[in-house]
């Protein structure tokens, strides 16, 4: 039997709760780890944690990352912060605290602990790129005032926080920018593309598509991102990132819609509507720097991953769940 301290942490997941950090926290579960999760629960569910309540190595703890947080924790991974346009459009004073003082919380909570921390960070700090694909060192065409600015420009701040507590305090840090990603357990009514298509398929709601549907995107299934996560956070203290993880393949949003129509044999007719404010025309991650420092790339192919994802909410609608 290995040595506890040496084989298995003790591991926070602010966000845990919501859609990525639930699958995060199982995968955390199955390599032994103990793991606290704490989530306000704004966007997050416990309908994702349900399957965990008899685990005796997993603890629920509501607590707003706004706030300092007070445990004794080996490592932690930072997902805390409503992740679609309609959520953190919401109340986006709140979405701009979550990722800011957030940060800062998590961060003072790591130097006190001495702890390695991750940060979940987004492929919206590159805001609508004029550069494609988007690579690490790529600065970003961000609106900084629009209506999406208080993710884009929180989540910005939230890495330039996590790089000089680096470069000031020597903090071992680790930053993944995430693109596009789906899957199982994600919000039916989060606003994002592929849970709003399936949903209104499943349903036979005209499918909704943002301008011509020409604007790309590149959908990662969960499980390879967590997978990701994991891998980043094994490395040495040499990697800090910032470092893409996504899928590399490109689909535009029409192509989309007509993958979900196929896949769930809907009579859903498409509408469209005039495209959202600063909305990014092109998305699609330039994963080389994962390739080489990880040995890592998406296995899940779409339409694969649409099948599960469907299957999820199939099974949500047949147990009168209100998508």
């Amino acid at each position: 039997m290995p040595n506890y301290k040496s084989a298995y942490k003790r591991i926070l997941v602010s966000g845990g709760a919501g859609f990525i950090g639930s699958h995060l926290i199982d995968r955390l579960l199955e390599q032994g780890h103990e793991v606290l999760c704490a989530d306000n629960l704004f966007t997050g569910s416990k309908r994702n944690l349900d399957h965990l309540h008899d685990n005796p190595r997993f603890e629920f703890m509501r607590h707003d990352v706004t706030f300092p947080l007070y445990v004794e924790i080996d490592e932690i991974y930072n997902l805390a912060c409503p992740a679609s346009p309609v959520h953190y459009q919401h109340d986006p004073v709140q979405t701009t605290k979550t990722s800011v003082s957030g940060a800062i919380n998590m961060l003072g909570l790591a130097k006190r602990m001495k702890c390695r921390i991750f940060q979940a960070s987004t492929s919206e700090v590159y805001g609508d790129p004029t550069m494609h694909p988007q690579k690490e060192d790529y600065w970003g065409n961000v609106n900084p005032i629009g209506t999406r600015s208080c993710y884009d420009e929180g989540k910005r701040c939230a890495e330039t926080l996590f790089f000089d507590y680096h470069r000031q305090h020597g903090l071992d840090i680790k930053v993944a920018r995430i693109f596009n990603t789906y899957g199982t357990r994600m919000h039916p009514a989060d606003g994002r593309v592929v849970s709003n298509f399936i949903v209104q398929a499943l349903k036979g709601d005209p499918i909704t598509i943002y301008g011509e549907g020409q604007q790309t995107r590149s959908f990662c299934y969960v499980d390879d991102l967590v997978e990701g996560f994991i891998r980043l956070m094994a490395t040495g203290t040499d990697i800090t990132g910032p470092m893409n993880l996504g899928n590399p393949v490109e689909f535009s949003i029409r192509e989309l819609a007509d993958h979900v129509l196929d896949l769930t044999n809907s009579s859903s007719k498409l509408v469209f509507e005039p495209l959202p404010d600063d909305d990014p025309q092109q998305r699609k991650p330039d994963i080389s720097f994962a390739k080489d420092a990880l040995d890592w790339e998406p296995q899940v192919q779409l339409r694969e991953g649409l099948v599960k994802t469907i299957g999820y909410f199939d099974h949500l609608l047949r147990q009168n769940y209100a998508l």
